[in-house]
């Protein structure tokens, strides 16, 4: 079970990615205090890499050492991509992650440190934060979408991690809604990350350009098509761009028809939405809602709320925490 804490102190939450670990302070409030990054390892080996990551934890308990909190650190939640098994604390073969392969990644942590060590994936840890401190707190069944470089979702069901019987359950990213789609990462076609995602979004913007060269986008990318980016596509459709418009209100219909296959699947209490391409979905998610009523069965769609999370790039640092409290 997930639930908060009923005694006082500190939780270490860390985030480990591809090229950096993020790790900082969270009180059982949800409140982020002193945080560090530093570079990820992951071409030297298993033993650097858990280096890299103890670095980091060790960076944030010297501060916690000099402000007298050492005593008050409960736990450390880990963050870290898929797979993984998160009842056993193993990393399996995350693709970004090459130096640990069925790695005990909460064994050898709880074996330096001495407290409890609980490793998740990022979505699931993410919406758990939000449950427990950010946009979800107060809802007891959550839909939780990270929407950047990929697409992660995490769910929760009556206030608890729904992870399936082996921990991999919440793969919505993945969820195809085109099965003659693009080829996404994980092998299969037209799933919404391939279409929807960060990079995917900046991908369906430069094929429109090939008709459109008098584009903002060209302007904002100094005519260097393959260095489009999302954000440029969120600033020129600010600007009121062609192309970038046609993109959005695509992203938004594309988005609206995942999401209504998840509310017939779910039927969430509230939809909870972060990652770094939420900052331009923030100004769409009422066009989302809006359109949720053509993509669903369910006739009470409209009442369930689409939110923005709390938790931004710290998202990794307060859902570890959050797998501690």
């Amino acid at each position: 079970m997930h639930q908060a804490s009923e005694r006082g102190g500190l939780v270490i939450g860390v985030d480990i990615g591809g090229t950096k670990v993020a790790a900082g302070l969270v009180d059982l409030t949800g409140h982020l205090g002193f945080q560090c990054r530093l570079p990820m390892v992951v071409n030297e080996g298993a033993s650097n890499a858990l280096v890299s990551v103890t670095e980091a934890i060790d960076t944030v308990s010297a501060n916690a050492k000099a402000v007298g909190a050492m005593q008050s650190i409960q736990g450390i939640g880990i963050c870290c991509p898929g797979p993984l098994d998160p009842k056993a604390g193993v990393v399996l073969n995350p693709p970004n992650l090459p130096c640990w392969r069925n790695y005990p990644l909460a064994a050898e942590l709880t074996h330096r440190y001495g407290i409890r060590v609980k490793v998740e994936n990022d979505a699931n840890a993410a919406a758990l934060a939000e449950m427990m401190w950010g946009a979800g707190r107060g809802f007891r069944d959550i839909f939780y979408a990270t929407i950047g470089t990929g697409i992660g979702t995490g769910i929760i069901v009556n206030g608890q991690l729904y992870e399936g019987r082996t921990g991999a359950a919440g793969e919505g990213g993945h969820l195809s809604i085109d099965y003659q789609g693009p080829l996404c990462s994980c092998g299969k076609r037209g799933c919404i990350e391939a279409l929807a995602s960060g990079p995917a979004i900046a991908r369906r913007a430069r094929a429109k350009l090939e008709n459109h060269r008098d584009s903002k986008l060209l302007e904002l990318a100094e005519g260097k098509m393959n260095d489009l980016t999302c954000g440029m596509v969120g600033e020129a459709y600010g600007a009121g761009d062609t192309v970038a418009i046609e993109t959005v209100q695509e992203t938004v219909h594309l988005l609206s028809f995942w999401l209504g296959n998840i509310i017939d699947l779910l039927e969430p209490e509230v939809i909870v939405v972060g990652g770094g391409v939420s900052s331009m979905l923030k100004r769409l998610l009422a066009d989302i809602s809006a359109h949720l009523p053509e993509y669903c069965v369910n006739k009470r769609s409209h009442e369930i709320p689409l939110v923005l999370a709390r938790y931004g790039e710290d998202a990794g640092i307060a859902g570890g925490a959050a797998l501690c409290s």
